[in-house]
């Protein structure tokens, strides 16, 4: 396995890439610590991960195809995942935390699936 050394632009872009995903990953943390509730807490690390994988992805893609080992696939596989477990995780995430704010009898968003008594108020009790 020989390792073959990068052009400056492909070693500039890949360091370029790889600490914009890390700067994204270290602004979502902020957003994490700094936001108030629950459901303001929740969007930071959901955009966050997948653009800051994104990024990171890309650099990974560029070192290991610049390499001389051919296209990375495996890389994009590793994005594809992230890009489509972490929205439908935050959505479950979001949908488990209203549930319970409403049967503490939170003031949350009322339910749009839930029936109603006619006069547009939610009739929990059914």
């Amino acid at each position: 396995m020989s390792t073959q050394v990068l052009p400056l632009w492909a070693e500039i872009t890949v360091a370029a890439l790889v600490l914009c995903g890390a700067t994204v990953a270290l602004l979502g943390s902020i957003g994490l610590l700094r936001l108030h509730s629950f459901f303001e807490r929740v969007h930071a690390p959901a955009i966050i991960a997948t653009l800051g994988c994104w990024c990171v992805m890309y650099g990974t893609l560029l070192y290991f195809s610049m390499r001389g080992e051919g296209l990375a696939v495996q890389v994009l596989l590793i994005a594809l995942f992230t890009a489509v477990t972490v929205p439908i995780t935050t959505i479950f995430l979001m949908r488990a935390s209203l549930f319970r704010a409403r049967q503490m009898g939170q003031n949350v968003p009322r339910s749009v699936s839930a029936p109603t008594d006619g006069s547009g108020h939610t009739n929990l009790r059914t």
